[in-house]
């Protein structure tokens, strides 16, 4: 800036000497044209004020902000416990703790009696019967929860929890209509056949139109198993194990019910419900063991991995 005026004063002085030596005619050629220099040099004097003022207040700016910042600093430093500038600390204020909420008198409390009936209880968890006694020592689905040790156990409620833990919204086929022949034993091979054949949609699609079609055959329990079987072999293992369930417990006597109960625990195990799964192994023994020997073998075998 202050090079700028010194420009200025020179271009004054230089232009005053010019004008004494110079002829009267070339004095007011070069009067107009100083003129016209002492506008441009004034517009570009106001220009750089402009400049100045616009950079001084800027200046104040960040001045402010730094000491808004230092000052936040500061703050902080005394709001977490340490020495300010002061030498002082700010002490944080404690939020006051909510007060507890008042309970009923006949309220029910779960940490007060865990065995009580309605008391939470983890997943896959046989819930304790506190009414064994007064039936007589009668067993009852779900009074011991250990699996395997010579009780019942509620294998229903036991992997619906499963499934229903891993996909709460297992996906279902489209609704087929009862189409099927006046020959079920025919209408049951060809979809076996299809499923021996590995097409397992077309199997699929023809054992549940035979269930539909003809629900009190006596092959009823075995297209259950098979149409379990045609969602195990494509990996959709909550839907499998919805049907082996199903065999499990409405046909408990069926010839495929110990294979269905061994499957339905492989299919628990595949969604990731192991506990679940080896609960369901440990029945298969204990609730069949007139079971075949392939079935048996298997079930050791999945138990020893448990």
């Amino acid at each position: 800036m202050i090079q700028t005026f010194r420009s200025i004063a020179v271009a004054l002085l230089a232009t005053a000497a010019v004008m004494i030596v110079l002829p009267e005619g070339a004095r007011a050629q070069d009067a107009a044209d100083m003129f016209v220099r002492l506008n441009r040099l004034e517009g570009q004097v106001r220009e750089l004020s402009g400049q100045v003022e616009q950079l001084q207040h800027q200046n104040r700016q960040l001045m402010q902000t730094l000491q808004r910042f230092q000052e936040d600093v500061e703050f902080r430093f005394q709001e977490g416990g340490g020495a300010g500038r002061s030498g002082a600390t700010t002490p944080r204020t404690q939020p006051a703790p909510a007060p507890a909420p008042q309970r009923r008198g006949d309220a029910f409390d779960p940490t007060a009696a865990p065995a009580a009936p309605g008391a939470p209880r983890n997943l896959g968890e046989a819930p304790v019967n506190t009414a064994n006694s007064a039936t007589g020592g009668v067993a009852i689905i779900g009074d011991d929860p250990a699996p395997g040790a010579g009780t019942p156990l509620d294998i229903n409620s036991l992997a619906r929890e499963a499934m229903a833990a891993s996909a709460p919204t297992a996906r279902s086929g489209p609704s087929i209509a009862a189409t099927g022949s006046a020959n079920p034993a025919q209408d049951y091979e060809t979809a076996v056949a299809l499923l021996r054949q590995r097409q397992y949609d077309a199997a699929e699609m023809g054992l549940r139109q035979f269930l539909q079609s003809h629900p009190r055959d006596r092959l009823v329990p075995d297209a259950t198993f098979f149409l379990g079987e045609t969602y195990y072999q494509r990996k959709r293992y909550n839907e499998a194990a919805e049907q082996y369930l199903k065999l499990a417990t409405d046909y408990p006597s069926a010839g495929r019910a110990p294979e269905g109960l061994l499957k339905l625990g492989q299919a628990l195990n595949a969604i990731g419900a192991r506990e679940q799964a080896c609960a369901t192994f440990a029945e298969v023994t204990r609730k069949y063991p007139q079971a075949p020997g392939a079935v048996r073998q298997a079930t050791e075998r999945e138990r020893a991995r448990c």
